[in-house]
């Protein structure tokens, strides 16, 4: 039931971020393990994995939820009893909620040491991680001024600048096609992301890719704000990452659609922004260039060769 109810709040956006998104599914995999009536270990497994897969199918661009999928079904691995299986999923559950909460801290500590005082920072949609970096340049005395954009057709851009007055931060709205107008007042972009390509590549919220590509033009640096499990792993293997596409109705009223029959809104939520359009990637195991994305597959990720063979087939990582 809560895995059910986990899905729903995801899909229509009342759990929203990447990050929040990867420990609502944790959790969700804790509370299902937790209430589990399975008799034996056969049927736990093959209940966990359900609901693994069911969790992973909700958001295909967010590969936070795949890895924190991947790291909390983990616990399964070398349970040989019932009680092992179900204890191995909650603690790693709980192990990943308690790292990624806790990653953005560092993060924020990381990126505000790249924030000078006097700088005016423009960010993109609503990021833990990239508004953690502005706030805590704010705390340690910086003053800074922020441009955020809206971010049709959500409005994630409501969301942050709540939480940039709330923290005392003087910022300025502007729609996105503003970005251009304003990019000669800015000295550094900050944005989040949803995931991140062993070749450094940011796929982020749609106008993310325009955004950089104008800075890079005005030459103004762009840090990218993200913790360690936003990184592909099978992207190794040249699979890309599947952008999502949704309703129509989030960008045109369905009467207003009904009215044009010859035209169909495209409404895809996310972008890909190439490494060259990105200075640093800052994540909670310090700041790197995009070119060293790999390294933190490899080494922060725990994904070996067999694993990644066998997540093209089951994302859950165990065989059928």
């Amino acid at each position: 039931m809560f895995v059910t109810e986990t899905v729903k709040k995801i899909k229509s956006m009342e759990i929203r971020g990447a990050g929040r998104i990867a420990r609502a599914c944790a959790e969700a995999l804790r509370r299902h393990a937790t209430e589990s009536r399975a008799g034996d270990l056969a049927s736990f497994r093959r209940e966990m994995e359900s609901a693994a897969q069911v969790l992973v199918a909700t958001r295909p661009t967010a590969v936070s939820l795949p890895n924190a999928v991947h790291l909390v079904m983990s616990g399964l691995e070398q349970a040989v009893t019932l009680d092992e299986a179900r204890n191995g999923v909650i603690v790693r559950a709980e192990q990943f909620i308690y790292s990624s909460q806790h990653a953005v801290e560092k993060i924020a500590q990381f990126g505000a040491r790249h924030i000078r005082d006097g700088d005016t920072i423009l960010t993109h949609c609503n990021s833990e991680a990239a508004l953690g970096c502005i706030i805590e340049a704010h705390r340690s005395g910086k003053e800074i001024e922020v441009f955020a954009t809206e971010v049709r057709p959500r409005n994630q851009g409501l969301v942050t600048i709540r939480t940039l007055n709330d923290a005392g931060i003087k910022t300025n709205f502007i729609v996105d096609s503003a970005v251009r107008s304003f990019i000669h007042d800015v000295d550094l972009v900050i944005v989040g992301a949803d995931a991140v390509t062993v070749n450094g590549a940011v796929v982020n919220k749609i106008g993310t890719s325009q955004v950089a590509h104008t800075a890079a033009e005005a030459r103004v640096n762009v840090l990218v704000a993200a913790e360690t499990y936003k990184f592909a792993p099978r992207t190794i293997f040249g699979e890309l990452i599947q952008i999502e596409e949704r309703a129509g109705n989030e960008v045109l009223a369905d009467e207003i659609s009904r009215s044009l029959p010859h035209v169909t809104v495209r409404n895809p939520a996310f972008d890909v922004t190439p490494a060259e359009y990105i200075d640093l990637i800052v994540t909670e195991a310090g700041a790197i260039p995009p070119q060293m994305a790999y390294i933190i597959i490899r080494e922060y990720l725990g994904w070996g060769i067999e694993e990644f063979h066998k997540t093209f087939e089951n994302p859950t990582g165990h065989e059928e």
